[in-house]
C-alpha cells in the first residue's frame, strides 16, 4: 500500500468546468488523463462524479457521462451521481428585470453525505477533492478531526476555498500541470 493508502476521488463536475474557464482555459483537460496523472502517486480506488444536468440531459450529456464510466483505459472509470438542475427567478439589482436560471440543487449535499459515508465505511484513508466549495468545511473537519482521514485537493488557483485549503495535506493545482491533461480534440471536430 502506498504512503497515502486508499484513496477516494470526489468531483464536483460543474466546479471543474467552471473553474477552467474562469482561469482563462479555453480548452477541457481529460478526466481519464488527469486520474492518471493524479495516479502517480497511488491508485485511485474510487473515483465518483457529481453534477446536476437539466431534464431531460442534451445527448452530448449523456455520452460524456457514459464515457466516464467507462473502465480504464478508455475513460476514466468514475461513478457518476447526477442531480436536476432547478429553475430559479432572480432579478437585476441595476435595472429590475426578471429572469429564470438553472441553479444545481443536491450537489453540494451529496459531496458531504459521501465524504463523511465514505469515511465511516473505511472506504479511504486520503479523501482527493475537486472541489472549491467552502460549504464542505463541516464535514472535512470532521473526517480530519475526529476519524483521523487525510484531505488532498485538486483545484484550479483562486478558485477554491481558503477553508479547503487550510485542511489539505498536499494541493495538486491543476493550473500547473493543465497542458499534460489537455483533451485533444479528433481532427475535424470544433
Amino acid at each position: 500500500m502506498d504512503a497515502q493508502g486508499k484513496i477516494v476521488w470526489l468531483v464536483d463536475g460543474a466546479y471543474l468546468f467552471n473553474a477552467q474557464r474562469s482561469v482563462g482555459y479555453d480548452y477541457a483537460f481529460d478526466y481519464a488523463k488527469l486520474r492518471s496523472w493524479l495516479e502517480q502517486d497511488g491508485e485511485i480506488r474510487t473515483a465518483y462524479f457529481l453534477n446536476a444536468t437539466p431534464n431531460p440531459p442534451l445527448d452530448s450529456q449523456d455520452k460524456f457521462h457514459l464515457w466516464l464510466k467507462s473502465a480504464k483505459p478508455q475513460g476514466p472509470h468514475m461513478r457518476v451521481l447526477l442531480y436536476q438542475l432547478k429553475e430559479q427567478r432572480a432579478k437585476c439589482p441595476e435595472c429590475g428585470l426578471e429572469f429564470t436560471r438553472s441553479v444545481q440543487k443536491g450537489v453540494d449535499v451529496g459531496l458531504a453525505t459521501l465524504i463523511v459515508k465514505l469515511a465511516h465505511r473505511n472506504q479511504y484513508d486520503t479523501l482527493l477533492l475537486s472541489s472549491g466549495d467552502g460549504d464542505l468545511k463541516d464535514a472535512i473537519d470532521y473526517v480530519c478531526g475526529t476519524l483521523g482521514k487525510n484531505v488532498n485537493l485538486c483545484v484550479f488557483r483562486d478558485s477554491v476555498s481558503t477553508d479547503l485549503q487550510s485542511y489539505a495535506d498536499r494541493i495538486y493545482w491543476i493550473n500547473e500541470f493543465a497542458e499534460e491533461v489537455r483533451r485533444i480534440m479528433p481532427s475535424g471536430t470544433a
